[in-house]
């Protein structure tokens, strides 16, 4: 596990590089509302099915930007999509970050999940101060901006035949005020989100918190969770507002152990607005995250419950399998796809 975050961590260091280099050149991107709307429209919902991707999957590509993200996402087929939100908050005119984002979700991953070194640790902790003065000067910034904007990257995407159905901007930690988490909900109605999305605080009075505000603004909190999912483990903040739902993550519930991930789905299918999709393995197998169909995760019969008892919420692929050398985030998305459809072209026997 070590070599693989090493080999992850030289991966995303080479994308850093290939980004600065990119940037001392103007970007035709910018130019790509007018160019947008001549594409080839993609359609991604397949036999009642809505395949979208969470826009983290681009991470590794060098222009974050929201002009080049809908590029890399009709690039790949998609028509729906979870937008993370460095992309339509930097569209809106968000101070730059001074943070390495890559490296700072290397570390939180290699924290998660038990394989940071003591160097690391304290990088770790150097990112995680630089975000909270960060946060500080965004939280003002949220406060006064227009929300235009976000209409405007609303309609191209739209008119690019992109729809976003959840919105993940960093705005419902605990640390978070208020009025950001109302402003986050408000952003996800403009943009046309059902729901935000938000990893599961493990914190009771917060989710309650968070549902409270849900409820106001009528848009979903869907919690994200990884290692620590169980059947019950959204129990409690079901309970406290009906504004409270899932975003379960299939792959890492096979991870953590469960023995029935398919039962999840069936049970707390009416909660779910929307699931994760990769394949991992489970711990005896060492939890690897893999090209899908080689895995432990029932991809292929959750799409096919999915399509059968016409469950309306939609599944999100999430790359986070190491991308083979030759290819680009962009091409392993396209194959994701391809997995998606021919599971859900084929019949049940």
């Amino acid at each position: 596990m070590k070599n693989n975050q090493l080999n992850r961590r030289k991966f995303l260091a080479t994308g850093i590089l290939a980004s600065a280099g990119l940037a001392l050149k103007p970007s035709p991107l910018f130019c790509a509302p007018s160019i947008v709307r001549n594409l080839k429209k993609p359609n991604s919902l397949i036999n009642g099915v809505q395949i979208g991707v969470i826009t983290y999957s681009f991470r590794s590509m060098p222009d974050q930007s929201a002009e080049a993200t809908l590029k890399y996402v009709t690039d790949s087929g998609i028509s729906a999509i979870e937008l993370m939100g460095d992309p339509a908050e930097s569209f809106a005119g968000k101070p730059e970050s001074p943070i390495d984002r890559r490296a700072f979700y290397g570390l939180m991953r290699a924290k998660r999940d038990g394989n940071i070194t003591e160097d690391q640790e304290i990088e770790l902790a150097d990112l995680q101060a630089q975000a909270k003065a960060y946060g500080a000067q965004v939280a003002e910034w949220r406060k006064n901006m227009s929300m235009n904007s976000f209409e405007k990257l609303r309609k191209m995407y739209n008119d690019a035949g992109v729809s976003i159905y959840a919105f993940k901007p960093s705005a419902f930690g605990k640390d978070n005020s208020d009025a950001e988490i109302d402003w986050g909900m408000k952003a996800a109605k403009i943009l046309g989100a059902s729901h935000v999305t938000v990893e599961h605080p493990s914190d009771d009075t917060h989710t309650q918190r968070l549902g409270k505000i849900a409820k106001e603004n009528k848009v979903y909190m869907a919690y994200h969770g990884h290692e620590q999912q169980t059947p019950t483990f959204w129990d409690t903040a079901l309970k406290q507002s009906e504004y409270n739902a899932l975003n379960l993550d299939l792959g890492h519930f096979v991870a953590a152990g469960n023995s029935q991930p398919l039962e999840i789905i069936k049970s707390k299918h009416q909660h779910i607005k929307s699931m994760h999709m990769k394949d991992r393995q489970t711990p005896a197998h060492d939890k690897g995250n893999l090209v899908w169909g080689t895995g432990d995760t029932p991809l292929e019969e959750a799409l096919q419950l999915m399509r059968d008892q016409k469950y309306k919420f939609p599944g999100t692929i999430e790359l986070e399998y190491e991308i083979p050398v030759g290819s680009n985030a962009v091409q392993e998305v396209q194959k994701c796809l391809a997995y998606c459809k021919k599971a859900l072209d084929k019949r049940a026997h």
